[in-house]
């Protein structure tokens, strides 16, 4: 709860952007949506898909204020958007254990995992949407096409999440190690 009302009271303070790649209303909302979507019990995959676009989101926040401030230097977008997206980073230091997972080819977090691609998901749609605009002359092609694309791939990457967890569970065969263990004659 604490952690909504500082990112309300930071949104508020902000003050105005000049071309937001998102609203400030969608903003706080997927932020109160995340908090309460661990007290129900959602899977930490899920919420890390909109934690992710939440923090893709502040990066271009971040980014914007350093135009009004006009900083600019080699690779800034970049290092902007690293810098956003490790923010969750401190959750690890503060809140949560670190307990990688083997998921794929991977061997992190499952909400990491799930954190990165969500911002992973967010950046690239925002980009399409600014190709398909500019193919289009400059118009979307349908009301709210900037807020519909990246809510709908965040929606069906949350979906998929849902039904195909990041758990041990689901992979538990692939991080067996008890087999090497009995062909070494350890245990």
């Amino acid at each position: 709860m604490l952690s909504g009302l500082v990112l309300f009271a930071g949104l508020f303070f902000a003050g105005r952007a000049l071309a937001n790649p998102a609203c400030a209303v969608c903003t706080v909302a997927v932020g109160a949506s995340l908090e309460i979507a661990r007290h129900y019990g959602v899977d930490d995959a899920v919420v890390g898909v909109w934690a992710g676009a939440l923090l893709a989101l502040l990066g271009y926040w971040l980014i914007l204020w350093f135009n009004k401030k006009n900083w600019y230097f080699a690779g800034r977008d970049v290092l902007l958007m690293v810098i956003s997206v490790g923010s969750i980073g401190f959750m690890y230091i503060s809140e949560l254990p670190y307990s990688p997972q083997i998921i794929g080819i991977f061997y992190m977090d499952p909400l990491l995992f799930s954190t990165i691609l969500g911002a992973l998901t967010f950046i690239y749609v925002s980009k399409f949407y600014q190709w398909m605009k500019a193919r289009n002359g400059g118009h979307a092609h349908f009301p709210f096409e900037k807020v519909v694309l990246p809510v709908a791939a965040l929606a069906l990457l949350s979906v998929y999440f849902n039904y195909y967890p990041l758990s041990a569970d689901i992979v538990s065969g692939l991080g067996d190690t008890s087999a090497l263990y009995e062909f070494s004659g350890e245990k």
